[in-house]
């Protein structure tokens, strides 16, 4: 893309003029189809006419952008629609493996040892046991985890929903995000509505069996309404939080709402 030279107080001017632009149309159904199937960062800068070049300005400008982005995303999300399932003839065997490091940096957990800390906004902060966290209700989905890297897979997961477990821990359903940090150092955080969907589940199982260490032993969040780099593996803390925390992969760039 070829980007003209222009200074700061155009590129906060973009910016504003993208905001002002989203309210005015986000509204309609036809804006709202728009927005929902090819709104990015890029297309912001084009909606407005304006390029980047400058260094500073440009990541000022795109992050703001990518807050936007976060905002419309919000706005579509629907808490009622439900991502597709598939039979179990679709499962990918074996499924991809994928992280930020090898599969021999895998992190090893002891089960027996295992207690998943929960903090923030809840009234119950016992730390939670494998076997509690297996006596609450369990649900199982085959859906199609897609990853930003361009490829995806079907897998078949098993295990409670996390409305479930923040509703047992007696967690402000009214707060704005849950947030996890990771037994391999990763962490994210999600929008409340996600949080609360019926297909958001503390994953437990993979096909049927535990979940294999590869897949994020002892549990992962899977959220098949989100890209794979918010279905975080190895958790091992949950918070409540009214707070804006990113994420590791959101830190260094990516988008925070990551709507699949």
């Amino acid at each position: 893309m070829n980007f003209s030279l222009w200074h700061k107080d155009n590129a906060q001017a973009v910016v504003a003029e993208a905001r002002d632009l989203i309210r005015k149309r986000l509204p309609q159904a036809s804006r709202r189809r728009f927005l929902a199937r090819g709104l990015t960062l890029g297309g912001l800068c084009m909606l407005s006419g304006c390029g980047i070049d400058d260094d500073a300005t440009a990541e000022t400008a795109l992050m703001r952008i990518s807050r936007i982005n976060d905002w419309v995303q919000g706005r579509l999300f629907d808490p009622s629609l439900l991502a597709p399932t598939y039979p179990d003839s679709m499962i990918a065997r074996p499924f991809p493996f994928n992280a930020y490091y090898g599969e021999d940096q895998v992190p090893r957990i002891d089960a027996g040892g295992f207690r998943l800390e929960v903090s923030g906004l809840v009234a119950r902060r016992h730390p939670w046991s494998l076997d509690e966290l297996r006596a609450l209700p369990r649900y199982t989905q085959v859906t199609r985890h897609i990853c930003v890297e361009g490829w995806s897979a079907i897998g078949k997961w098993g295990g409670p929903r996390l409305g479930d477990f923040l509703r047992a821990v007696g967690a402000d359903l009214d707060a704005r995000y849950v947030g996890v940090h990771c037994g391999d150092d990763y962490y994210t955080s999600i929008d409340m509505a996600t949080a609360l969907h019926p297909q958001t589940l503390i994953a437990l199982d993979w096909d049927d069996r535990p979940l294999p260490p590869k897949y994020g032993f002892p549990m992962k969040l899977r959220i098949p309404t989100k890209l794979g780099y918010k279905n975080p593996k190895h958790v091992q803390a949950i918070f409540v939080s009214n707070t804006f925390n990113r994420g590791y992969w959101e830190d260094q760039g990516y988008n925070w709402f990551g709507g699949s």
